[in-house]
């Protein structure tokens, strides 16, 4: 008679419950920080939020199997309008040597999700005015100083109802490798020729 496999510690399961709970959180609330999940998942279960915290790995791949199970015609409906959206304001904003970035790109965007570009000019007044002169009407988000790799600037917009950040670089800082907030591997990023190739092959 086959052995069966011993169940996993309690620590463990509470482990993988935090990090299914946080993606649920992430797919159907829009939260887009990874420890802020986290956190509110740990809450919610009655765990204390320094006690088996899963991952950032560990939850993304939690989110990804949601979306694949729950999401199965939205998510990708959403994720090709969300990427089509920002197509469009990368050409827009094509002198500012415009990337892709987070949920967007990874492909991991919930219903609420932010669209984040980086832009790389000599100054981040040229960008400013540059929405002004188109009309365009943004605020500024507020950078924490402690942030790392933080940009010059950051606009927030709304196109067609869908939120837009655009963080904009110096034009030194394009080369640089960027390390995402989430997980410290090195930061994805999409030029608009790298986007439209996702439009037309997922």
């Amino acid at each position: 008679m086959p052995r069966r496999k011993p169940a996993p510690p309690p620590s463990v399961r509470l482990r993988q419950t935090i990090a299914s709970h946080a993606a649920r959180l992430m797919a159907e609330e829009g939260i887009d920080d990874y420890g802020f999940a986290k956190r509110k998942a740990a809450r919610a279960l009655g765990a204390s939020e320094s006690e088996a915290l899963p991952g950032n790995d560990e939850v993304e791949a939690e989110l990804r199997a949601y979306q694949a199970l729950f999401q199965e015609e939205e998510h990708p409906q959403r994720l090709h309008e969300l990427r089509s959206t920002a197509l469009e304001v990368m050409d827009l904003l094509s002198p500012y040597h415009p990337y892709l970035t987070g949920s967007v790109l990874s492909g991991t965007a919930g219903r609420y999700a932010e669209i984040e570009i980086e832009l790389f000019a000599d100054s981040s007044k040229d960008v400013e005015i540059d929405l002004l002169s188109r009309d365009i009407s943004y605020e500024t988000v507020t950078i924490r100083n402690n942030q790392p790799n933080a940009p010059e600037s950051r606009l927030r917009l709304d196109w067609d109802e869908t939120p837009i950040i655009l963080s904009v670089f110096p034009l030194s800082a394009e080369r640089h490798v960027k390390r995402s907030p989430h997980s410290g591997r090195s930061q994805s990023r999409a030029t608009p020729s790298a986007v439209a190739a996702l439009l037309t092959h997922p």
